[in-house]
């Protein structure tokens, strides 16, 4: 039914079990892009935090997204599928607004999204990427929900 399938990854167990489930639904025929977004990291500037190194934290969040999709990449290749895998940087937008992007110009027929499945006040305070790129998105999203 899908032949190009996007999957945004975090790392986290929830998306490892999107990643499992567009695993499945590609079924060997579909072809899989595995994508991780680095946000953007702005300097504080506010006496106290003149000691932190922007430039490591942004080397460091890109050393955990290149072995995030390595072991994305892995669990799929195990799967006996080959999957795509890019590295982004959101540069100024929002993680949402970077996986809509990427779909379109990729030209997803399905976004595959875990979420976390908060609500109250851990929702309002840490947001939710899933809930923008549902809202927000071009193509259909399917959303994989935390154990």
């Amino acid at each position: 039914m899908y032949q190009r399938i996007l999957v945004p990854i975090d790392g986290s167990a929830t998306s490892a079990r999107a990643l499992q489930e567009a695993i499945k639904l590609a079924g060997g025929k579909a072809r899989l892009r595995l994508i991780y977004v680095i946000e953007e990291t702005y300097p504080l500037d506010a006496e106290g935090y003149a000691f932190i190194d922007y430039a490591a934290l942004q080397e460091a969040a890109r050393k955990t997204g290149e072995r995030a999709l390595a072991q994305a990449a892995e669990i799929v290749r195990k799967s006996g599928i080959t999957a795509e895998t890019e590295l982004l940087e959101a540069t100024g937008k929002r993680v949402a607004s970077v996986i809509d992007s990427e779909a379109l110009n990729w030209r997803a027929d399905l976004i595959v999204i875990g979420t976390h499945g908060r609500s109250g006040l851990n929702r309002l305070l840490l947001g939710s990427v899933a809930e923008s790129v549902v809202r927000g998105a071009s193509v259909p999203v399917l959303l994989v929900r935390a154990e």
